[in-house]
C-alpha cells in the first residue's frame, strides 16, 4: 500500500514497503509515543518534518490521528510561517527533527517574534543525535517539555521507542519490536548497562519483516523494571552515536556529539559548528567551524581550542563564525565535512 525510503544521510536510501496492517501499526506505536509524552486528543499538534518519502511527517501524523488530536501538517521549511501558524492556531505541541527547534529560535531572533505569544508545552524531536546540552537550550528558549523519540525507516518510521517525563530512559514498545545490544565488532550480545550497537527484530511488521538489524545506533540497557511512569517495557538510553558517523583524526575517534556537547558549555557559542577535515602537505588538518553570538569575546576561540585539546588530545583549529554563516540544510544538519581522499 505505500512506499517509503530512508534519508541516505549515512549511506544509500532504503526503500521499505508498507502493507495496509503496518500503516495502522505505525499509527499505533506512534499513538503511544504521544500518550508516553503527555499528549492527548484535546492537543493541537504541528508537524514540520518533511510528508514524503521521508518517514517523519507521515509517522507524526498517523499517530495523532489515532490519538484523536487536531493536526498541523505544515511540513519542512518556511520557518517564519511555522512560527506564525503555531501562534494564531495555538499549536500545544511540535513535532520535528532534532535540529528544527534551532531553526524556530534563530528565525524568532531575526524576526523579533514574541515566544511568549506561543502556547506550545510539549516537543517531540528525533531523526538526530542532539545532547543533553542542546536538549536543555533548547528547553529553556522555548520553554516547553521535550521528549526524544527513536526509530528509522527500516522498522517502520518514528515510534520504535520515547522518552516519558520521568527521563528515566527510552520506552521501547515490546510486543512489536524486540532490541539486542549488541558489540559492534563481534555481534555478541553485551551485558545491561553496557554500550553497543542496536539490533532491531520487528514482531509485526510485514511488508519488510527483520530479524536482528543492525542500527549502527549506539546505546545501552538503562532498566527493565517498573519506570516511574508506570509502564514495564525495558528503556535505553538516549543514542549516544552511531558506528558509522564516528570521526578518526590521526588516530584519535570521537563523535559529533562529543564535540557539540563541549561547545554548548561555553557561552556566546551558538549550536551551529561544523567539523571540517581536510588533506594538507601530505597529512591531515581538522577545523571546527563554531558560529557565536553577536557581541562574543573572540578570545573563546583559545578556550574552545584547550577543551577540544583536553577532550580530543589534539589541537583542532577554531574559527569564529558570523551568525547565519554556517549553511543550513533543509532536512538533518551536516556536522562533519570530510574533504581527504578516501583510501
Amino acid at each position: 500500500q505505500r512506499i517509503h525510503m530512508s534519508s541516505g544521510t549515512t549511506g544509500n536510501p532504503i526503500l521499505n514497503p508498507y502493507t495496509a496492517a503496518d500503516v495502522a501499526q505505525w499509527g499505533e506505536v506512534m499513538a503511544r509515543c504521544y500518550v508516553a509524552a503527555g499528549v492527548g486528543p484535546s492537543d493541537v499538534i504541528q508537524i514540520t518534518p518533511s510528508f514524503g518519502l521521508f518517514t517523519g511527517g507521515f509517522g507524526f501524523h498517523y499517530g495523532a490521528e489515532r490519538l484523536g488530536a487536531m493536526v498541523i501538517p505544515t511540513g519542512a521549511g518556511r520557518t517564519t510561517l511555522q512560527l506564525k501558524l503555531m501562534r494564531d492556531l495555538k499549536a500545544t505541541v511540535v513535532a520535528a527533527i532534532a535540529t528544527y527547534p534551532l531553526r524556530l529560535l534563530e528565525a524568532a531572533r531575526e524576526e523579533r517574534f514574541d515566544l511568549a505569544s506561543l502556547s506550545l508545552r510539549v516537543g517531540i524531536f528525533g531523526s538526530e543525535m542532539w545532547s543533553d546540552e542542546l536538549r536543555a537550550r533548547i528547553e529553556r528558549e522555548l520553554r516547553i517539555r521535550t521528549h526524544d523519540i527513536i526509530g528509522m525507516t527500516e522498522t517502520g518510521g518514528p515510534g520504535l521507542g520515547i522518552d516519558c517525563a520521568a527521563r528515566g530512559g527510552i520506552h521501547v514498545w515490546e510486543d512489536h519490536y524486540h532490541v539486542e545490544i549488541v558489540d559492534p565488532v563481534t555481534g555478541a550480545v553485551v551485558a545491561d548497562g553496557a554500550e553497543g550497537e542496536l539490533v532491531v527484530s520487528t514482531l509485526t511488521r510485514e511488508g519488510l519483516p527483520l530479524v536482528r538489524y543492525r542500527t549502527h545506533d549506539l546505546t545501552r540497557v538503562v532498566s527493565r523494571a517498573r519506570c516511574d511512569c508506570g509502564r514495564t517495557a525495558l528503556r535505553l538510553d538516549r543514542l549516544r552515536g552511531r558506528t558509522d558517523d564516528m570521526v578518526i583524526y590521526k588516530g584519535v575517534n570521537f563523535y559529533p556529539r562529543q564535540i557539540e556537547t563541549a561547545l554548548l558549555r561555553q557561552p556566546g557559542v551558538s549550536h551551529e559548528y561544523q567539523i571540517v577535515l581536510d588533506s594538507e602537505g601530505g597529512g591531515e588538518r581538522m577545523t571546527t567551524d563554531v558560529e557565536t553570538e553577536p557581541g562574543c569575546d573572540p578570545a573563546i576561540a583559545a578556550r574552545i581550542r584547550r577543551e577540544l585539546g583536553d577532550l580530543l588530545a589534539l589541537s583542532p583549529e577554531v574559527r569564529l563564525r558570523a551568525p547565519g554563516e554556517i549553511e543550513r540544510p533543509q532536512g538533518k544538519a551536516v556536522r562533519v565535512v570530510d574533504r581527504r581522499p578516501r583510501r
